[in-house]
């Protein structure tokens, strides 16, 4: 077995620590492949590579891509030309998407009464901004203990503050990556399985598959595996780790096949 992470967060998008930050936390896991995949973002991209040739790290460039599709319909892109004009227009677009998104989350808190003010959010946000942000002002307003508390409460469909993700279209998004050199990948499909359609996604272009995530059951990890060799997808394996103070995965880092890692290094390096 082997340890890899091809989904990881840093501050430049909802993640709570900063890309050295990340790179150091890699190096300490001793991972065999990584890569930084910021929610509509590359800004942390060249640093990466920098720290990851100086820490000998082996890094793939990546992004993950929000959609309107769904609230967890998103697509990674690894090796993806981080100079890329489309891509970049298409990055810009979603992050101005999710300014107007976190700003009608902020208007209908405020209108139940939640102390919580837009300068508040958008101060705490570096690039990407996201719902992410707004729990944590409820942290420090005290509104909620943590982060997850504050989605729970307040972010969720169902709840006051929730509003519809708005983003580009997974064909566009899938068709975007591709265009820039990259390879597709459906992220966490195991959120989404009511909303399965792997002979269409193959059609639009993916590439593989987040396989091995954690909040997979066994069964869901072998229900994708079987997926995979149907539609000729590639496994894909990632953690979501968005840093020690995020309030979800402590550590970075999934186990992987020997197979499986053989076939990403033919695939990414």
């Amino acid at each position: 077995m082997a340890k890899i992470d091809l989904h990881t967060h840093s501050n430049c998008s909802d993640g709570t620590s900063s890309v050295r930050d990340i790179l150091f936390e890699a190096k300490k896991a001793q991972l065999e492949l990584f890569s930084l995949t910021d929610h509509d973002s590359v800004e942390g991209i060249q640093k990466a590579i920098e720290l990851s040739e100086k820490l000998d790290i082996p890094f793939i460039p990546g992004v993950e891509i929000t959609t309107h599709e769904h609230e967890h319909t998103h697509i990674l892109g690894y090796n993806i030309d981080p100079k890329n004009k489309n891509l970049l227009n298409l990055l810009k677009k979603n992050r101005e998407d999710r300014i107007l998104r976190v700003k009608k989350c902020i208007a209908q808190l405020v209108q139940v009464g939640i102390n919580i003010t837009e300068q508040q959010v958008f101060d705490r946000v570096k690039i990407s901004a996201s719902r992410a942000h707004i729990a944590d002002v409820l942290k420090i307003n005290k509104v909620v203990a943590n982060r997850g508390e504050g989605f729970r409460n307040y972010l969720m469909p169902g709840k006051a503050g929730y509003v519809s993700p708005i983003g580009a279209t997974l064909k566009k998004s899938i068709y975007t990556i591709k265009e820039a050199g990259g390879i597709a990948v459906m992220a966490h499909p195991g959120l989404i399985k009511e909303h399965w359609n792997f002979p269409v996604w193959k059609e639009m272009g993916l590439d593989g598959v987040e396989v091995y995530y954690p909040s997979h059951s066994a069964t869901m990890k072998q229900d994708l595996l079987d997926l995979c060799k149907k539609y000729n997808l590639q496994v894909f394996a990632g953690s979501d780790y968005h840093g020690p103070k995020a309030g979800r995965v402590s550590k970075m880092g999934m186990n992987i096949s020997d197979t499986h890692l053989e076939k990403l290094k033919n695939l990414l390096q």
